[in-house]
């Protein structure tokens, strides 16, 4: 493409968007909508998902040894057990440790009594995993490693994060679906008005040799502008309102950040200014393309 038809496309672009400049609002007003709920709804999701990942990494899988087994056999399966790619630590307490820390926190000034550790046998590996929807193939290993008598796990636990994850997953999907049908919808309808507006004039165009690609280019040029004005406006709504309510619970309910972590507003906007131009320009250049392929026969 010429320099000159380039910038000539991108004029008619712009000047399709203010001849039809009620259905272009509309559809600027329709896509920032969808989008600013995309917007919100996104940023609710990471904070969900950082939440549910917080509290996955405090799932772990317990294993204790058969009696009598050597330490250097008990090294032998924690290099085992690291060695799965499932696995993303490994901590290991000996029957001392599991002592001390059952007396300093049930026993306190009565454990003087005890002149043995009656946890003699009570070493432990306490596994944490990337992903706990792995937990049931991890454990089906872990049993049938020799030398081990008991693998301790938190099945509801581990049920219950793989199935909040596979349900955030599909709301998501769900969602996404429905806004971007919507949008479509929309930026097709003023595609149509602009090509019904400008038809004699395509006609003479084409009488006269215009390609097919010069004559629609024009109208796909305007469904991606306005798919990309309607996703810059709720972003910039969306970085207010969120620093506004983040600010506003960080002050107010200031005991939750002990029990939650919120994700900063950068880390969201880093995934989100992307992920929404991408969706805009791509709802604009999708409803345009079919609309003029569909209508734009002369």
């Amino acid at each position: 493409m010429r320099i000159s038809t380039f910038f000539y496309t991108l004029k008619q672009g712009i000047i399709n968007i203010f001849r039809n400049k009620w259905f272009s609002l509309a559809s600027i007003a329709t896509i920032g909508a969808c989008l600013f709920l995309f917007g919100l709804f996104y940023s609710v999701l990471m904070n969900v998902q950082s939440i549910v990942k917080t509290a996955q990494e405090g799932i772990s899988v317990t294993v204790l040894f058969d009696d009598g087994i050597s330490q250097e056999r008990i090294e032998e399966i924690g290099s085992l057990i690291r060695k799965r790619p499932e696995v993303s630590d490994v901590r290991f307490t000996s029957a001392d440790e599991a002592w001390e820390s059952f007396k300093e926190e049930y026993l306190g000034e009565y454990s003087d009594g005890f002149t043995e550790n009656p946890l003699e046998n009570s070493a432990s590996y306490e596994i944490y995993l990337s992903d706990v929807s792995m937990q049931p193939a991890l454990v089906t290993y872990l049993e049938g490693v020799e030398g081990i008598r008991d693998v301790n796990r938190s099945e509801i636990v581990a049920a219950t994060m793989t199935g909040v994850n596979a349900l955030i997953a599909y709301i998501s999907l769900g969602i996404i679906a429905i806004l971007f049908a919507v949008s479509v919808f929309l930026i097709s309808n003023t595609v149509t008005i602009g090509i019904a507006v400008r038809k004699e004039e395509i006609t003479i165009m084409k009488y006269i040799g215009a390609t097919d690609f010069f004559v629609r280019s024009p109208f796909v040029i305007e469904g991606m502008m306005i798919g990309a004005i309607g996703a810059v406006i709720p972003l910039g709504i969306i970085f207010v309102v969120y620093n506004q309510v983040l600010e506003f619970i960080l002050t107010k309910f200031s005991m939750l950040t002990k029990l939650l972590s919120f994700v900063p507003v950068e880390d969201v906007f880093r995934q989100l200014l992307p992920v929404s131009v991408a969706l805009g320009v791509g709802i604009g250049f999708l409803g345009s393309i079919v609309t003029v392929r569909k209508h734009l026969r002369v």
